[in-house]
């Protein structure tokens, strides 16, 4: 994915802009949460209702407070600030906002093969026989999670390719838009779930449960897989949603569904980096409705907390509120201080797979640090640090590459060949399935060449960051990004 190319950024827009413009269209809004609540420009009819008529209208179009993009829920309509702008003047000349019916040619054929794999795939409890059912479950350590509640949130099995299958339909009208197949690889004594997506990851905006919730449910528990909602909704009975990426990201598609709740408990998994991704979560949706469940031994995630039999309802009371005061005591911070001193491996950070030696030096990635690599021209920095990025990216690590020396092309390149490891040149054949692999990484480019305006570059990081969670972010090199003329500047 590619961030606004420096040459026309997208005009960044704060919040008293957004509400100044629609006050000066009469358009009603409400403060939500995360976004501005207001009736749709897409619902039929609507573009010719006077303002009074159009107050009593349900508000179904939510405007994002950070970026000033838009969701309309009803229609499923999108677009930036300036596609909101454009169809408010349109309405004003008496023209019909365009149609959000034109799904993407991609996005029609992912629901297609979606369609197919879900008429392939059958409800967990009509397998052959209980025997095969009870394999299936305990394979996915799901034997505790009732027929009544696969059967509740749609889950299905891919005999042919011994998945789970999690529906994705349109909150809409209930059409199937997309599915996650997972499935379970042992390596040793180490289970590894795998999974895979209709459409790729990045299209793939699903809020797993979200046709179960109810226009009156005002709490809810946000979790970082399909599994857990599960186990939620039948220890505990609470509304239970999942994130389609797990703690990699909140895509801010998704905040417009999660405006009608006045309380979110996040509980996204059982390390560290669940923790950090939950404060980080937390502040897109606003900390005062946030509570957190910190992970622990008494406290894993929801599936592991059925299986071990533990009380939902206790867990769930002990979260803690994710605002916090700006001064508190150590009889406040006892238990992270304990946290750390009991998980010193986790909080060292992400382990380098290709560099052991690295993680001797380093101990791992953190984030909120600065390194700094220094060594002379053609030395190989750009080289390494493409295969150190490279590697944390492969384990859900948030990257944006900001190359200001060579171009994204070649560094793109560069990058292929390292995580293909091979000479892709000699086996063009080859090329499309790799690219196809790369794509998926959580990886972006920021698409500045040679000596940038500071400022500019830093609200592209800034950007990036929100939109999609940004960890870890690579300038390279500071020189060519500061110009020759800053040489002498400390700055």
């Amino acid at each position: 994915d590619v961030l606004p190319s420096p040459e026309e950024p997208a005009p960044s827009v704060s919040i008293t802009e957004i509400r100044q413009y629609l006050r000066a269209h009469d358009i009603p809004f409400h403060d939500g949460y995360s976004c501005l609540h207001t009736p749709s420009l897409f619902t039929a009819g609507h573009g010719d209702q006077p303002p009074q008529a159009a107050a009593s209208a349900p508000y179904t179009l939510f405007i994002d407070k950070t970026t000033g993009s838009f969701l309309c829920t009803a229609t499923l309509a999108e677009g930036t600030w300036q596609d909101f702008q454009a169809n408010v003047e349109l309405r004003h000349r008496g023209i019909p906002p365009a149609s959000s019916e034109e799904m993407e040619e991609d996005m029609r054929q992912a629901s297609e093969d979606a369609r197919c794999i879900w008429d392939r795939a059958l409800p967990l409890w009509e397998l052959l026989d209980e025997e095969e059912t009870n394999k299936t479950k305990a394979m996915f350590g799901i034997s505790l999670v009732s027929n009544a509640t696969l059967k509740r949130f749609g889950v299905r099995y891919l005999r042919t390719a011994k998945s789970l299958v999690f529906p994705w339909f349109s909150p809409r009208n209930a059409t199937l838009k997309g599915l996650k197949l997972v499935r379970v690889e042992k390596k040793g004594n180490t289970i590894a779930y795998l999974e895979e997506t209709l459409p790729r990851i990045d299209s793939y905006h699903n809020l797993f449960g979200l046709p179960l919730i109810g226009s009156r449910d005002t709490e809810l528990v946000l979790t970082g897989w399909e599994l857990d909602a599960l186990a939620l909704h039948q220890a505990a009975g609470v509304a239970s949603l999942a994130l389609p990426r797990g703690t990699t990201c909140l895509p801010p598609a998704l905040l417009p569904y999660l405006e009608q709740f006045k309380r979110i408990t996040l509980w996204l998994g059982e390390d560290l980096r669940s923790w950090e991704a939950a404060k980080l979560f937390a502040r897109k949706l606003s900390l005062k409705r946030c509570s957190l469940v910190r992970p622990g031994n008494l406290q894993p995630r929801p599936l592991e907390a059925l299986n071990q039999g533990l009380n939902f309802t206790k867990i769930l009371r002990a979260a803690l509120p994710a605002s916090h005061k700006s001064i508190i005591s150590f009889r406040q911070l006892r238990e992270e201080v304990f946290g750390e001193l009991s998980n010193t491996e986790q909080v060292a950070g992400i382990k380098w797979m290709r560099f052991p030696e690295l993680n001797k030096l380093l101990k791992g990635h953190r984030r909120g640090e600065l390194t700094v690599f220094t060594g002379p021209t053609g030395s190989g920095k750009t080289t390494f640090i493409s295969e150190y990025a490279l590697d944390l990216c492969m384990q859900g690590v948030c990257t944006l590459w900001g190359s200001f020396e060579i171009n994204n092309v070649r560094l793109a390149k560069i990058m292929l060949t390292q995580f293909a490891g091979r000479r892709l040149e000699d086996q063009l054949e080859l090329y499309d399935e790799w690219a196809d692999r790369f794509e998926d990484l959580p990886l972006y480019f920021m698409t500045f060449h040679g000596q940038q305006n500071i400022k500019t570059v830093i609200d592209t990081m800034q950007h990036a960051v929100y939109m999609y969670d940004i960890t870890h972010v690579i300038i390279d090199n500071l020189q060519f990004m500061m110009g020759q003329d800053h040489l002498t500047v400390d700055r």
